[in-house]
């Protein structure tokens, strides 16, 4: 696990998965199906971790393609904006188009309209992932949808293996979006397999019990995975987190807020801790950090620019007493 932490504290990641462009209603409590005006600014897994990481003073780089098209230039754009390094971005033409999420900043019967038609980022090749310079970068990071289609998912496992060879160790957000998967049973394969080779595992009960063949089993799959030098955090939503890490169980509460929507909560954590081990923080701290970041995405519009920087980060655990106990 030593190589894992070192590498975190450089601060520096190769981030492989989708950017998307979110579309969410404006103001705030309207609904999607009755708005008329909506606000529009970076989404998707991976390119809202690299947004949350800049943000918190880190540096990351996107390795994805986008559509030849206004929709995947404005995404690049927004990338670019948040001082993501675009560099690895392909830009493919034709049929190809980059994801579009609609969606409200409303809790009740939360409406998420996720349009995934001919995906541009499943598109990614092993020549695209063996173009990117390893050795720049500390750490290896992808979220589970980049798993869910060819030739994505071969070539983010030839990024893994290519990652080892470099010395970089590789962190795993399960991610697992059911309506991006031609199969359940595929993906629990897939996704077990992208566990057993990574360093870092973060999941929520529902994502480490679908690994696990149920709901009443995902607590020992990351106990089993913990078992193999691995650091996990098994997130439970408003019942805080279990982070297990050389034998140890740290619990950890969460920082109740007044949500506007679900969406972001997991982009957010994974920013959050990983730039707080960055900054050598102790692990319980920075489990706690990143349940911090998820609480202000998740009380605000939009998700990569809900995403906070440092300064409002540390401002909003200032102003609380600390977490919930556990």
């Amino acid at each position: 696990m030593t190589g894992l932490i070192d590498g975190i504290r450089k601060g520096n990641f190769a981030v492989f998965g989708r950017a998307g462009m979110d579309m969410f209603a404006d103001p705030p409590g309207t609904r999607a199906d009755e708005a008329e005006t909506f606000r529009a600014d970076l989404g998707g897994s991976s390119a809202n971790i690299c947004a949350g990481l800049c943000k918190l003073g880190m540096q990351s780089a996107l390795v994805t393609s986008v559509s030849d098209d206004a929709a995947g230039r404005f995404c690049t754009k927004r990338l670019q904006h948040y001082g993501v390094d675009t560099q690895y971005l392909k830009v493919l033409g034709g049929e190809y188009r980059i994801s579009l999420a609609v969606y409200e900043s409303c809790i009740e019967d939360f409406q998420l309209v996720i349009y995934r038609n001919n995906a541009v980022d499943f598109q990614v090749t092993e020549a695209d992932v063996d173009r990117v310079d390893y050795s720049r970068f500390g750490a290896l990071i992808t979220a589970g949808t980049v798993f869910a289609a060819e030739p994505s998912r071969g070539s983010t496992f030839r990024a893994f293996e290519n990652a080892r060879k470099a010395g970089l160790p590789v962190i795993f957000d399960i991610d697992y979006r059911p309506y991006s998967w031609p199969s359940a049973e595929v993906a629990s394969e897939v996704l077990t397999r992208a566990g057993e080779e990574s360093d870092l595992i973060v999941g929520n009960d529902e994502e480490f019990g679908f690994m696990a063949g149920g709901l009443d089993k995902g607590l020992a799959k990351a106990r089993e995975l913990a078992a193999k030098d691995k650091l996990v955090i098994y997130k439970m939503g408003q019942a805080g987190a279990i982070t297990f890490a050389g034998g140890e169980e740290i619990r950890t509460g969460i920082y109740p807020v007044t949500a506007v929507k679900p969406n972001g909560a997991g982009d957010s954590f994974m920013a959050g801790l990983l730039a707080a081990i960055a900054e050598d923080r102790p692990l319980k701290e920075a489990v706690l950090r990143g349940s911090a970041c998820a609480s202000i995405v998740v009380s605000q519009p939009g998700c990569a620019p809900a995403m906070p920087t440092t300064a409002a980060l540390d401002a909003f655990l200032a102003e609380r007493n600390g977490p919930t106990d556990v």
